[in-house]
């Protein structure tokens, strides 16, 4: 097994700084050594923060061919991440990605081809597969522990969308860079079954005034799966009491639940009532999931085995975006066989 990795961090706004920091300061295994963003400040202030000596670049591709980075951590926005996975990986780097990898299937293959010509790793961030309570679900799903899956449930509520944020996102986020998660997650606790049809509706119940420039904030979305298990994926921009992302999976012999929405166990017993704390921020509610994909990824790079979670994986929740995009303008369910772009 090699030494410890050498990481190029790309992109270093909200996710990435956290990512960098867990490169330089939690995961034992990995050294932080550049750091590259179009704002030459915010690669500067994370460098100085947590790893002085570490290389600032605004151009990416500089980074992809410094001969010090081994390995890179992409956590651009969503547009730019196929074509820096081919360039990392024509380079000779090993790739982490953010989700979504691609927006076309045809990006996806190309993604995925170019890591397996050029041997290195892909993982991509479906942090929820690290946390405890989803991988402890996950666990019992496979051994057995709940008979055959016949019903699933995913959802993620974020604690809050203002207006102008809301006005700056992108169409169909809720679906490619939110509901893409719960995509994977399903997926995930269903092992080995495929999803055949899509059926989604969505809206913009928070920020309506945004609706014509193809903005969406709350949608649900059935699935059917080949095994004949149904599920339903639901997402929403404004949950005011905090971070709320669960799974839960009923079965022939039993049911299996993830995700929590306290933060802790404790209970603030009152006159107004009874109180409880929540997390408010995905770094605070994955916090060590995060933690956990980076230090899986570090190992796989470090031994030469192929991540847990890949480029196909990221295909697979992608299709299942694309179905919905499509059947949200249809009104119509969607056959996967049928998405073919």
């Amino acid at each position: 097994m090699s030494a410890s990795v050498a990481v190029g961090l790309i992109g270093a706004g909200w996710i990435g700084r956290f990512h960098g920091e867990s490169v330089a300061l939690r995961v034992p295994v990995t050294r932080l050594v550049a750091v590259a963003d179009p704002a030459p400040d915010a690669a500067a202030s994370l460098i100085e923060r947590v790893s002085p000596g570490a290389r600032a670049y605004t151009d990416a591709l500089k980074l992809i061919a410094d001969p010090n980075v081994e390995a890179v951590l992409i956590s651009t926005p969503a547009p730019t991440h196929t074509d820096l996975v081919v360039a990392a990986a024509e380079a000779g780097k090993h790739v982490f990605c953010e989700k979504p990898m691609a927006l076309t299937l045809e990006d996806a293959d190309r993604a995925i081809s170019a890591c397996a010509t050029n041997n290195v790793a892909l993982q991509v961030g479906f942090n929820r597969r690290f946390a405890a309570d989803f991988a402890a679900a996950h666990e019992v799903i496979t051994a057995g522990g709940i008979g055959t899956p016949q019903l699933l449930r995913s959802l993620t509520r974020d604690p809050g969308i203002t207006a102008d944020v809301a006005a700056r996102v992108k169409p169909w986020t809720i679906f490619n860079e939110t509901l893409i998660h719960d995509f994977d997650a399903l997926l995930w606790l269903n092992p080995g079954a495929r999803v055949v049809e899509v059926f989604a509706q969505a809206d913009a119940l928070i920020h309506p005034q945004y609706k014509e420039e193809g903005y969406l904030d709350t949608s649900m979305v059935q699935l059917r799966f080949d095994n004949g298990a149904l599920a339903s994926a639901e997402a929403n921009f404004q949950a005011t009491y905090g971070y709320d992302v669960r799974g839960e999976v009923f079965g022939s012999g039993g049911m299996v639940s993830a995700g929590e929405v306290t933060r802790t166990a404790m209970r603030h017993y009152s006159s107004p009532g009874v109180l409880a704390d929540t997390p408010r921020v995905n770094i605070e509610l994955f916090h060590d999931a995060y933690v956990a994909q980076l230090e899986h990824f570090a190992d796989c790079v470090r031994s030469g085995t192929a991540p847990s979670v890949g480029g196909l994986d990221a295909r697979n929740a992608l299709k299942i975006s694309l179905a919905a995009k499509e059947s949200v303008e249809t009104g119509l369910p969607v056959s996967l066989l049928s998405v073919s772009r």
